[in-house]
């Protein structure tokens, strides 16, 4: 099942005001008929009109059924029918036929939707898994100038689909182990797919259907708890594998030894603290250039694929179709007081 970012009101909520809007009619009409009880007549009964028989003679008049066992005999009863009970009537089927046509009108918005959202996916990045993993791997895409609008979410837990939807992501409901679940998610025409799962085991067969779904033609990214799982993630058609608890370790292991690196490495990870990681491709002057000449504090290339570091001979010159690997400034611009 799709689910699509939320609207500000759904149809529930716009269902039971309506609701709330007829029964308050209601009793209001139970009221004026109550208070003005001695005007009517009940064909059957003598002794006059009952709490009860207010609501009956009220139900029966808005929703126009009529039996006329019950009616205004009093000139103020038949005024009362005529400026108050028939435009109730009238704004009653109102709110009825209202309702109805709104709730055909969403699943006729919702249908339309999904049929235009089924045209146009395409270039898209799938993320298996909305928990922690998931939420950081989305924030990085959208902070980098990733169109929200491309990321698809696929999680089986009902709260985190909410989290995705709120977020105004769209999201598949169902285990990405599944292969109807990511042609549903159209992983084929996929950009990339991460796999930020709970658990290994669950990465592995995910990395493994998308493998076979696309014949390894989509980038598949996945996040590893354990370093000796990586290899097997890379077996079953990972390009890139992330150790989170070799990385976790990695940094603990700098806040004792060297603490001033740990606030260097939280700066480029957080965004808009003072430094970013960021990469951009070498411009025609550039080419030809040592990176360390440049304006901007390059600190490795990329050259077909495969990372040049700086201290590398082939990382001396600027090549064309180089992408840079950079530094910039991410802090937030701020509006100088006049």
């Amino acid at each position: 099942m799709i689910h699509f970012p939320a609207q500000r009101r759904g149809p529930l909520s716009a269902l039971s005001l309506r609701l709330a809007a007829a029964l308050g009619l209601v009793l209001a009409s139970v009221a004026v008929v109550w208070f003005d009880r001695e005007g009517y007549r009940d064909a059957y009964d003598d002794d006059g009109l009952s709490l009860l028989d207010c609501f009956y003679y009220v139900v029966v008049s808005l929703s126009t059924t009529g039996y006329g066992d019950i009616t205004p005999v009093s000139d103020s009863a038949r005024l009362v029918n005529v400026l108050y009970i028939t435009p109730a009537r009238v704004v009653f089927l109102i709110i009825l036929v209202g309702t109805t046509l709104e709730v055909l009108t969403e699943q006729y918005r919702t249908g339309r939707r999904l049929s235009r959202w089924r045209r146009t996916v395409k270039d898209h990045v799938i993320i298996c898994g909305y928990g922690t993993k998931g939420r950081s791997a989305v924030s990085a895409l959208l902070e980098n100038g990733f169109d929200k609008s491309r990321i698809l979410v696929v999680e089986r837990s009902g709260a985190a689909l909410r989290q995705a939807t709120s977020a105004g992501l769209v999201a598949i409901e169902g285990s990405a182990t599944r292969s109807a679940t990511l042609n549903e998610a159209h992983v084929r025409t996929a950009k990339a797919v991460i796999i930020a799962t709970d658990s290994d085991d669950a990465s592995v067969l995910v990395a493994l259907t998308v493998r076979q779904l696309t014949a390894g033609q989509v980038r598949i990214i996945a996040a590893a708890r354990e370093a000796e799982n990586a290899p097997l993630l890379k077996q079953s058609g990972a390009h890139h594998v992330i150790v989170s608890s070799a990385t976790a370790g990695r940094l603990l292991g700098l806040s004792t030894s060297a603490p001033p690196l740990i606030d260097v490495v939280e700066d480029l990870l957080t965004p808009g603290q003072g430094m970013a990681l960021a990469m951009r491709s070498a411009e025609r002057h550039e080419v030809g250039r040592s990176p360390r000449e440049l304006d901007t504090l390059v600190i490795a290339l990329v050259r077909r694929g495969k990372v040049v570091t700086l201290a590398d001979r082939a990382g001396a010159v600027i090549e064309t179709g180089d992408m840079l690997v950079h530094v910039r400034d991410d802090r937030p611009t701020s509006t100088p007081v006049p």
